[in-house]
């Protein structure tokens, strides 16, 4: 199943359950990646500053700083590594802490390889796309909002931010599709490329980081709209 396009990517994997380390780092090097794997938040962190990644897969539940943590920290330090969390809690408020954090997508155990391996590629692939993609004079602007797609920078109700990019390129979706209602499923489809069936409340999630970055009152947005039973519509003034 190896993908010519992201072959050689190098991953850094964060799982302190020696067993399961072993074998997904064994399956990921067959894939074709490159592996660097730790066992805490501790040297993930310190790992992360002395080398570079195209994607972290990071479990929750760690030594010293759990992956929240560690998430919350490799943010700060950078705004475009693809992270995907791994975690025994599948209560629905970790996933949603997850993903305000900055995470990109977040997958239960037990899981399947292959769905790790269609997430990982999917997230890889994004990745690639910006690069390819997205104009580096693309500036766009909308209510007291400006985004520079070139290096994901944003002035945002008066505040500057920086867009992850799978953030990024759900924006840019919603915006080259303005005044339409894209559905759940053509999101997934398009901006995560992954199977329609698969869980679209992260959708949801992302929608609402939009929100909260971009709209003057999230809770009554004007910009992302629900439409209710059909998707959503990003609506410029």
């Amino acid at each position: 199943m190896k993908r010519v396009e992201i072959e050689g990517s190098k991953i850094l994997l964060v799982e302190d359950e020696e067993n399961l380390a072993i074998g997904l780092e064994y399956n990921l090097l067959e894939e074709g990646y490159q592996v660097v794997r730790v066992a805490d938040g501790k040297q993930a962190l310190a790992c992360f500053t002395q080398q570079e990644f195209d994607l972290i897969i990071l479990d929750v539940m760690l030594p010293f700083f759990d992956g929240f943590e560690v998430a919350k920290r490799i943010r700060v330090l950078s705004a475009q590594i693809p992270i995907l969390m791994l975690t025994a809690r599948t209560a629905p408020e970790d996933k949603i802490r997850g993903l305000g954090i900055g995470a990109d997508d977040y997958l239960s155990k037990p899981f399947h390889l292959e769905e790790l391996f269609l997430r990982v590629q999917g997230m890889l692939k994004r990745k690639m796309w910006y690069k390819k993609n997205i104009d580096s004079k693309v500036i766009y602007r909308f209510g007291q909002n400006e985004i520079d797609f070139s290096d994901l920078t944003c002035i945002a109700e008066k505040r500057r931010i920086r867009l992850t990019p799978l953030e990024a390129i759900l924006l840019k979706f919603l915006i080259d599709n303005s005044n339409h209602v894209v559905s759940r499923e053509e999101l997934l489809e398009n901006v995560w490329q992954t199977a329609s069936d698969m869980e679209t409340r992260t959708v949801d999630n992302f929608i609402l980081r939009l929100r909260k970055y971009f709209e003057p009152d999230p809770a009554h947005p004007k910009y992302f709209k629900n439409i209710r039973g059909a998707g959503y519509k990003f609506v410029p003034d």
